[in-house]
């Protein structure tokens, strides 16, 4: 694998962690698509690190298990300032 994208991962790795932030966060910071995120911290960081791996899994696995409550907080945010749709 070439370094830039080896570099690339690893920083990915390190924002997720440190900021609990999703996938599509980190597209945004990083600049990129989720998609490159996705596959990055999911297929790529398992061949270079597998400890900073199993770190970024948990807290994906949490992000994903938080999901349905998010939406339903932004949702509920969303209708107590008036917003219409």
């Amino acid at each position: 694998m070439w370094d830039y994208i080896t570099e690339r991962v690893i920083k990915e790795a390190h924002y997720i962690i440190e900021t609990n932030d999703t996938v599509r966060a980190a597209a945004v910071h990083f600049n990129i698509s989720k998609s490159t995120v996705h596959k990055d911290v999911t297929e790529r960081l398992k061949s270079i690190d597998t400890e900073l791996f199993e770190m970024v899994r948990k807290v994906l696995d949490t992000n994903l298990l938080e999901r349905h409550i998010r939406g339903g907080m932004a949702t509920k945010k969303k209708y107590q300032r008036g917003s219409r749709l």
